[in-house]
C-alpha cells in the first residue's frame, strides 16, 4: 500500500466530501497534493525561523509545522464546501421562486430545471448535472434522488426533496415549492437579525484585541525594554508584526464568516 493511499484510509470520509465538492480527481491523487504542498510550505517556514533565529535548532519546529499543515491544509475540501453552500443559499430564494413561475406558467419540470442550470452561476451547476443525466436517459426521480446525496446545501436539499416527494404523491410541484421557500425565507430574516444582534459586541472585541491592546502592549514593552536594557531586535518586532497581523486578520475573517449567506 502506497504512502498517499494509506494516509487517504485514515480519512474515511473523505471520499464523500470530495464528491460532495465536485472534485475531479481521486482521494489518493488529492492527498498526494495536500501532503507535497504540507511538505513544501513547512520546509520555508523551518528556513524563515532559522535565519530568524540563527540556530540549526530551529529546522526542529519542522516536525511541529508539517503534521499541522497537513492537517489543516486536509481540509481545504470543507472549506470549499463552506463555500459553495454559502454561495448557493444566496441563489436558492432567487432559483426556487424561478421554477415556481416557470411551472406555473405551463412549462415541464424538465425545462424549468433546465432553465435553472441556464441562468444561476452556482445552483445552475447542481441542476446542470440534473439536467445532463435526464437526458441521458436517468429517470428523473432517481436524477433528484442522486443530487439530494451529493449537494452540500441544506436548503437546496428541502427544495429537491420537496420536488421529489410531490412528483411521488402527484401534487402540485409549485405550491409545494411556494410552502418550502417561505420557510426558508422566514429562516433568514432570523438569520439576519440573530447576526445584527452579535454586530455590535464582535465589532468591539475586535477595536479592543485588535487595535487597543496591541498598540497598549507595544508601547509598554518600548517601556519594559528602555528600562530593563532588553532588546529589541528586528527579528523580534518583525515576530510581533505578524502576530497582531495575523490577530486581525483572524477576527476579520470570522466576522466575515458569521455573516448570514442571504439575498432576499
Amino acid at each position: 500500500m502506497s504512502l498517499y493511499k494509506r494516509l487517504s484510509s485514515l480519512n474515511p470520509g473523505l471520499k464523500e466530501k470530495l464528491r460532495i465538492a465536485r472534485y475531479k480527481g481521486g482521494v489518493e491523487e488529492y492527498t498526494k497534493k495536500t501532503f507535497l504542498s504540507s511538505l513544501y510550505l513547512s520546509i520555508g517556514l523551518s528556513i524563515i525561523i532559522f535565519m530568524l533565529l540563527k540556530k540549526p535548532i530551529a529546522f526542529l519546529s519542522f516536525f511541529f509545522l508539517f503534521p499541522l499543515m497537513f492537517q489543516y491544509m486536509l481540509r481545504a475540501v470543507d472549506v470549499k464546501i463552506a463555500r459553495i453552500s454559502r454561495e448557493m443559499s444566496k441563489e436558492i430564494v432567487f432559483a426556487t421562486r424561478f421554477l415556481i413561475i416557470e411551472l406555473e406558467s405551463g412549462i415541464t419540470l424538465f425545462e424549468a430545471l433546465k432553465g435553472v442550470a441556464e441562468n444561476y452561476e452556482t445552483i445552475g451547476q447542481y441542476f446542470g448535472e440534473i439536467v445532463d443525466k435526464i437526458e441521458l436517459g436517468t429517470p428523473i426521480e432517481q436524477a433528484l434522488r442522486e443530487a439530494v446525496e451529493t449537494t452540500p446545501s441544506n436548503d437546496l436539499r428541502r427544495v429537491l426533496w420537496q420536488i421529489l416527494n410531490s412528483i411521488s404523491t402527484g401534487g402540485n410541484i409549485a405550491d409545494s415549492l411556494r410552502t418550502i421557500i417561505d420557510q426558508i425565507v422566514r429562516e433568514k430574516q432570523i438569520m439576519v437579525k440573530e447576526y445584527g444582534r452579535k454586530l455590535s459586541p464582535m465589532a468591539m472585541f475586535y477595536m479592543t484585541a485588535t487595535i487597543i491592546l496591541p498598540s497598549i502592549g507595544t508601547i509598554m514593552l518600548a517601556i519594559l525594554a528602555m528600562f530593563t536594557g532588553i532588546k529589541l531586535t528586528l527579528p523580534v518586532l518583525l515576530v510581533l508584526a505578524g502576530l497582531i497581523v495575523f490577530i486581525q486578520l483572524s477576527f476579520l475573517a470570522m466576522i466575515n464568516s458569521s455573516r448570514p449567506p442571504v439575498e432576499i
